[in-house]
């Protein structure tokens, strides 16, 4: 079937289930941000992924939810512009599902999730203690895409400090059993990195 969208739109919500089941499996950007107060927030984003290698940038898109209204870590970065990137791990995936239920902005996530802080070089905003994998970024640009109901909000954020376990690097490679990433796929579904296979690109 074929869909041209000016002629036959398709809901918000069709296509967010859409692209949430056929683009995938979607590496996990799970995000430390902080209010102009200073409390920490923490939440998953899966449009996530690299932009950038020189200069170093990350990108994510967090969603408005249902009534238009954006995300807490929207609003933080406008406040605060720094954020800590997690790389999403199976290790962690049970309090990285807990930092995705909507709490009041007030809440701290790493409380309500068990999870310790640690500082971040440079940045004022702490990173996951248990998180093998992390991002310390500085807002380089928000371009809003909308303001309606599952309108994104395109997060540019450039690296300015890493934390990798030792464990995990070697110095040019990630162990990647060792770092366990997830993916996320559609509904309630998420997909581990075990299974891979190896191709020799074209010279």
């Amino acid at each position: 079937m074929d869909y041209r969208l000016d002629d036959t739109p398709l809901s918000a919500g069709t296509l967010y289930r859409l692209f949430s089941g056929g683009i995938c499996p979607r590496p996990i950007a799970w995000v430390a941000t902080q209010d102009a107060a200073g409390t920490a927030n923490l939440a998953p984003f899966s449009f996530f992924n690299v932009a950038s290698v020189n200069p170093p940038v990350l990108a994510f898109a967090p969603l408005r939810n249902g009534d238009g209204e954006l995300k807490d870590t929207v609003n933080n970065l406008n406040a605060v512009p720094e954020c800590v990137i997690h790389v999403g791990t199976e290790a962690l995936v049970e309090a990285l599902n807990a930092t995705s239920a909507t709490v009041a902005p007030h809440e701290d996530e790493f409380v309500l999730s068990g999870l310790d802080k640690a500082s971040m070089p440079g940045l004022g905003v702490p990173r996951i203690a248990q998180a093998p994998l992390a991002f310390g970024c500085r807002l380089r640009e928000l371009i809003t895409l909308g303001d309606a109901p599952l309108a994104g909000t395109l997060v540019l954020a450039e690296v300015v400090s890493i934390h990798i376990d030792d464990a995990l690097w070697d110095g040019r490679h990630v162990d990647m059993d060792a770092l366990g990433a997830i993916g996320r796929l559609a509904g309630n579904d998420f997909v581990r990195t075990h299974d891979r296979f190896a191709l020799q690109r074209p010279g």
